[in-house]
Parts: structure tokens; sequence; C-alpha cells
């Protein structure tokens, strides 16, 4: 029997929608209905299915102030984290497009006949999406596997579905048929179960905590089914002496900040050269404390609220854990009242086995240790069950390699805290996850390689 519950906006902490949760019997007529419209969406002609693809992307765009004022109410983002999170979804759309006429196989040479390769898809995908970044990553799992064939049903978080709701109606407004991309809002108990469970589901992609991720991991097991995981992170923004420290310390809170800190990919352990750490830590108080936590909705603010109450209350437990690390300052939030709102927040903790330097805090808290040559860099960079992005800020091109190739992780930037374009691969080393998603690497993901010889000698 399905029940409801309410979607709340976490600026105000007030109800905005009500929401219809799926019982398992509805979530498998939906899965159902996924595995029917998957044999006659695998056979659009490559050329239909760019269009369909495209006139997605277009409609997204038509729709992105519509989408980006949800995702303001829904998720508490930043008015211009919101725009730019609805044009990344048309943006990988209009990507992803160009793939089915350029889905290429290979022919390898052997002997008495003819070797080729197809990709082939492979069925109905299963994409279980965050609360953190609703829009994007939805948008990032349903893009490449619609364009390689296969039909979805996507399950959003929770706390945020309202986009991926709306996103589901503009794919049809747009042409695509019916049963191909399907919206399951839903507990993850419920629904995500059900597509671990359900054995039309081919394939899980699923992006959210490392624990649930391991869960998910051992029960596609028992099938065999195929899985994608982007997990945890605990990155690390590695600052030398030698580089611009002003400038590095200006762009360090928009690497962790960003979101309120609710991203996988925040450079949440500073790491700084010993002998640069005090100059660094000036500069960095004055950005902290002009960094803006406000209103959602104002073009200026640089950070909103945490997603929920919970949240709100997990992040603030690490700021007070005094035993643990010290406060070394906070930059200011102009809301007050209801809703769930913490300041970006800067500890120094006592050591690299601090709860602040090791968990995954997912808020606005930044852990800030100095380190006295590359070898102890590296070292207190790896030491982490995570490997999901990093920084890197040096002037000297060969440390920049150096360091490159030895941290463990995913996606690293170096001079920057870009982490993430729709056209290049993004994943994890270690605990944050299996796979890559974006770019070409994530067509991978969702299709099988069928591998055909052809005898020419009879």
């Amino acid at each position: 029997m399905s029940t409801t519950y309410d979607v709340i906006n976490p600026a105000t902490g007030k109800a905005v929608k009500q929401i219809k949760e799926a019982s398992v019997e509805e979530t498998d007529a939906i899965i159902a209905k996924a595995a029917e419209a998957f044999k006659s969406w695998r056979n659009v002609t490559p050329y239909d299915r760019s269009n369909l693809l495209r006139a997605f992307s277009n409609k997204v765009r038509e729709h992105r102030e519509e989408l980006a004022k949800i995702e303001i109410e829904n998720s508490g983002h930043t008015r211009g984290n919101a725009l730019w999170e609805a044009d990344n979804v048309a943006n990988v759309l209009n990507y992803y497009a160009g793939v089915p006429e350029r889905l290429y196989g290979r022919q390898i040479p052997v002997a008495g006949g003819v070797d080729i390769t197809f990709k082939e898809p492979i069925g109905v995908v299963g994409i279980i999406v965050p609360w953190n970044f609703p829009m994007p990553i939805a948008g990032w799992g349903f893009s490449a596997a619609l364009a390689t064939g296969n039909t979805v049903v996507l399950k959003p978080a929770e706390l945020t579905p309202l986009t991926a709701i709306r996103l589901g109606e503009l794919a049809l407004e747009a042409g695509i048929p019916e049963g191909v991309l399907n919206i399951i809002p839903g507990k993850g108990s419920v629904v995500g179960n059900r597509f671990v469970t359900n054995p039309l589901v081919r394939k899980v992609s699923f992006t959210g905590s490392t624990a649930v991720g391991k869960s998910i991991m051992a029960g596609c097991a028992d099938q065999v089914k195929r899985v994608t995981l982007e997990l945890g992170g605990k990155s690390a923004n590695i600052i030398f002496a030698d580089t611009d420290i002003e400038a590095a310390a200006n762009a360090a809170p928009g690497g962790v900040f960003d979101n309120a800190g609710q991203d996988c990919c925040a450079r949440t352990r500073i790491l700084v050269e010993k002998k640069a750490f005090d100059k660094f830590m000036e500069h960095f108080e004055k950005a902290v404390k002009s960094f803006r936590c406000e209103d959602p909705n104002l073009d200026s603010a640089g950070m909103g609220p945490l997603i929920s109450k919970k949240q709100m209350d997990v992040v603030t437990s690490y700021i007070n854990n005094e035993s643990d690390s010290k406060l070394a300052f906070q930059g200011s939030m102009t809301p007050s009242g209801d809703g769930f709102w913490v300041p970006p927040t800067v500890l120094l903790p006592k050591d690299t086995k601090a709860k602040a330097w090791q968990e995954e805090i997912f808020g606005p808290v930044v852990a800030v240790l100095p380190f006295e040559d590359e070898a102890d860099a590296i070292a207190k960079a790896n030491d982490s069950i995570y490997g999901l992005s990093g920084s890197i800020y040096t002037s000297n091109l060969g440390k920049a390699l150096r360091l490159s190739r030895a941290v463990e992780t995913g996606n690293l930037s170096v001079n920057s805290h870009s982490s993430v374009r729709y056209w290049t691969p993004f994943g994890g080393f270690k605990q944050s996850g299996l796979g890559r998603a974006l770019g070409p690497d994530s067509l991978d993901m969702y299709t099988e390689t069928k591998n055909v010889f052809f005898n020419s000698e009879n």
C-alpha cells in the first residue's frame, strides 16, 4: 500500500509538496513496463535516438529557470548552482546524443574469417540518485543509459524528488517513448532494494554513502548484476609554499563550502606546507569570513542550508567535539529562524586520527593540518579509505606531476578545484566507488561487449 510524505524546504523548514511513495508492487509494475519498452527502444535507429535525446536536451534548456526554482526550494541550492545544474543536465544529454551514431565496435584480425565486436545495451538499468546533487547525477546516469539503448527506472532521494519528477515529464514532452525513462519516488528500502532484487533490472547505478553502496554491491552479487558505485570522499587540498598562497587561500572556501559542503568531491582536508601554514591561515580566515552563507535565492549566495535537521545535527556534532579538534574560526551566516543552517567552519584536528580528519562530515566543515615535505603530503593525503577527488597547488610542474601520480584518487585538479566536466571521466579509487560516469568511459558502464566471428572458409 502506498503512503505519502512531505518534501521540506531546508531553508525554511516548511513543507513544499506531498509525494506518494511507490510500493513494492507498484515498483515491479513500472520495472515490467521498462522491460517491455526496452524491446522497442533498443531497436530505435541511431539517428532517431540521437534526435530524441537532443529534443530532450532542448526541452530541459527551455525549462532551466523552472528547474532551478524547484531545486532551490527543494534542496536549498543557491540560484547560481541550481541554474548550472539544470544546464548540466541539458549539456550531458546533448553530449550523449552523439553516442548512438558513434557506438563503435572493433574489427579484430583473426585467421580464417572476420572477427567483430558490438556494444550491446544491458536492458533495464536502475539508477539510485542522492539528495546532494539531484539533477546532475540523475542526468549523468540516464543520459548515458538511454543513449546506449537501455531503458531506465530511476529512484530519486526521498528528500529531493521534485526535479527528477519534472525531468521525467519533460522527457515525455520531448518525445521519449512511454516506459523508457521512469521516475519512481519511494524509500530506498522498498524501491531501491527492489532494483537490486528484481531480475528484470540488469544493472544498478548507485550514488550515495559508502555503507549503502556496500550493501547494494552485496545484494547485486546474488544475480551477478552489473553495478556502478559513486560513493564517499574525504578529498585533500595540498598546498605547497611555492604557490601563490593568497590565491590558494582565496580559492579554498569554494573547494569545500560549495553546496554547504554536501559534496563527495569537497576538499574537506587541507594540507599546507609547514613553512607557509601561518600565512595561509591568515588569508584563509579572511576568505572564509567573506564567504556568503545566505538566502539561496540571492544571486550573491555562496552557500545555502544543509538538507535536513538530521544532517545539521550530524555536522554540528563534529564542530562541538573539542576532544577531537579545535575550532579555528567560522564564517558568518545571515539567515535566522527556521531552516537547517550551519556557517562555514574551520577545524584544527589534533592529528590525522581525528574523526574530523578521517570521516566524511558532509557539511561546511574543513580540517587543516601542516605537512613537512612531498613524502609527508602524499602519506597524509593517502591516509584515507576514500579516493575520489583532490587538488594540488604548486608552481613546480615536476612536483605537480609527481603528486598527481602518487595521490590515490580518481580525479585531481592542479591549481584549481575543478573535478567534473561532462566530457571527461569521473569516479573514485578505493572505497569511493566502482566504475566511471561521464565522458567516453561511461559507455562501458551501460553496455556489454559481444564478440562475433564469421568463418570465411566455407
